[in-house]
């Protein structure tokens, strides 16, 4: 009896059973790879890492989870070539597409969150078609690509949160900037009611400029009432502002801030009661990166009747404050040869003996510049350390008045008369940024932060002609990006990564760690030991300055969006804003 069936030569199976059999594509190296990946990010998230430490792991992590599946796909011996290389062409070539129609999102933003989900959609097909077909496999490859790269061109990317997380909306709905312009226009066709002024001069209880009139952070002089369920602040208004991260100066009846208005950097001049606008100087000039967006960073400065400001792009400008009429600018790119940091020039002019000083990393090895505040004139300049965005600071040691200047080289001292770099501080080397302001305690001691220590405290002492620097402690009890802190008898008060804590100032030990405000900003009203937090989401939040314990008394949503700017307290009435919206409250009532 003939049999139909024959074998094949290396084994005893049917030669038709072979051939109707195709390999099972192997998917399980690409499944482990996509579940570390998300694993890793869940991790992150519940360690609550900070925020760089977050964002460079996402970077690296991306990276390799998209290396990996490229080598693996490339040399996976169960797909044909040809296949492997037209489904990489597809895509590369829809990922470009994508990438190129959508234009004005952050690239890195939208890498970081696109390539994750390709690949794991990507993966997720070719487990659900292992055994099928070539061709079934392949069509459903490039159905998944151009489905998963077309969805990304449905959302637009506005920049990250504290935590590194994009913030997204639906690419149809009007940015913030397109509903300030149009409220701008309608403003226009008003006719604003703003009682004129001849001059204007700082007075106890303004707000002159970053961070208050010593740069700390703290409110003097003035008691409100902590009850705010019986006694809430009181809304006066609020409105939209163009993008940018610079907080307010109020002076008198004048509230000054920067904005982006289109192509061009905005210094503007509103009426502190009520928001409307007195006038606004322009430089065409627009920055704008992956994280904050559009918009200058530095806060307007105010001394002697004139406003000082530093714009992203590096054009610092001298103003009349009553008029806004320019007196003299220098642009340090074009003139010092500065380049433009990667999140922009972010100094808040300081005003000390009769000269403005600002940061800014020139060619030639200077970074600190004191031009003569009333001529504009170069009067020194000094090399204060790398890469900085923090502002220069104050200070008054044995009788000598110095520029404090934290950089990622180190914190150090300069003459504020001569600019001679009188001490300095190294620290570890490797600092992405360190953009917080240092804090001097007294006696010679400064308390600072630093990306790698958490906190630190130096002292400085001045004998015969030498000036020396010892560290006292250093600890990762508060570890801050740029959240700057504020000290109360004894207690340091600021974020650790996004909560709220407190930490002993003597010896840097953490005494409470509560309240999940974001990456927001604090102030300090002294006389009534109360703390006010603007959390990053815009909500305010009134604390009792209490080393023992977390104590919340207050708070009310003031404003929406990501807020990262630092609230101004001026005459009884709390300022805040963000890149979308700026409100003012009374918290003292008259």
């Amino acid at each position: 009896m003939s049999s139909d069936i024959t074998l094949a030569p290396s084994s005893g199976e049917p030669q038709s059973a072979v051939s109707a059999s195709p390999k099972t594509l192997r998917v399980w190296p690409a499944l482990v790879v996509v579940g570390l990946y998300w694993s890793y990010d869940f991790v992150l998230r519940a360690l609550e890492a900070e925020m760089f430490v977050r964002f460079l792991s996402m970077l690296a992590s991306t990276a390799l989870l998209s290396l990996f599946f490229i080598i693996w796909w490339l040399t996976n011996g169960r797909v044909g070539r040809g296949e492997r290389w037209a489904c990489l062409g597809v895509a590369v070539v829809c990922g470009v597409l994508s990438a190129l129609l959508s234009s004005k999102v952050g690239m890195v933003a939208w890498l970081l969150t696109s390539l994750p989900w390709v690949v794991t959609i990507w993966t997720i097909w070719l487990l659900l078609a292992r055994k099928a077909s070539a061709q079934a496999r392949q069509l459903g490859i490039v159905a998944a690509l151009v489905l998963t790269w077309s969805s990304f061109l449905l959302i637009r990317f506005d920049g990250l949160r504290g935590d590194g997380e994009p913030v997204v909306h639906w690419r149809w709905t009007a940015s913030a900037e397109d509903l300030y312009r149009a409220e701008r226009e309608r403003r226009q066709a008003e006719v604003p009611i703003v009682p004129p002024i001849t001059s204007l001069t700082s007075q106890p209880g303004d707000w002159p400029g970053f961070r208050g009139s010593e740069r700390d952070g703290v409110v003097r002089g003035l008691a409100i009432d902590a009850d705010w369920k019986k006694s809430p602040p009181r809304l006066l208004w609020r409105q939209r502002v163009g993008p940018g991260w610079s907080s307010m100066a109020v002076v008198g009846d004048r509230l000054f801030t920067q904005e982006q208005r289109d192509s061009a950097e905005a210094v503007v001049c509103l009426d502190a009661a009520t928001g409307r606008e007195v006038w606004a100087h322009q430089d065409v000039a627009r920055f704008s990166d992956d994280q904050a967006g559009p918009g200058p960073r530095a806060t307007p400065t105010f001394a002697d009747g004139r406003l000082y400001t530093f714009g992203a792009s590096g054009i610092l400008n001298c103003l009349d404050g009553v008029t806004g009429e320019r007196q003299w600018y220098h642009d340090l790119v074009s003139e010092m040869g500065a380049k433009v940091p990667i999140w922009g020039f972010c100094s808040s002019p300081l005003i000390v003996q009769g000269l403005v000083v600002v940061f800014a990393e020139s060619e030639g090895g200077k970074t600190l510049f004191a031009y003569d505040a009333q001529s504009g004139k170069l009067a020194w300049a000094a090399d204060a350390g790398k890469a900085g965005y923090s502002s220069p600071h104050r200070m008054m040691l044995d009788g000598t008045e110095q520029v404090l200047f934290l950089s990622v080289s180190g914190l150090c001292g300069v003459d504020a008369a001569s600019g001679t770099v009188l001490w300095q501080q190294d620290l570890p080397a490797g600092g992405l940024m360190r953009p917080l302001q240092p804090n001097p305690l007294g006696d010679g001691r400064i308390l600072f932060a630093s990306d790698k220590e958490g906190v630190a405290l130096v002292g400085v002492k001045h004998e015969a002609e030498n000036w020396t620097v010892s560290r006292q402690w250093a600890a990762r009890t508060l570890k801050s990006t740029f959240n700057d802190f504020v000290v109360h008898e004894g207690s340091v008060y600021g974020f650790d990564g996004d909560i709220f804590c407190c930490v002993d100032a003597k010896t840097g030990q953490r005494r409470w760690k509560d309240g999940r405000y974001g990456h927001g900003q604090v102030l300090l009203l002294a006389e009534p030991s109360l703390l006010l937090v603007l959390s990053e989401n815009g909500e305010v939040i009134l604390l009792k300055a209490n080393p023992q314990e977390h104590e919340e008394l207050g708070r009310y949503q003031a404003i929406e969006g990501k807020t990262w700017n630092h609230p101004a307290i001026a005459q009884g009435r709390l300022y805040v804003r963000n890149g979308e919206e700026m409100a003012c409250y009374q918290l003292a009532h008259p």
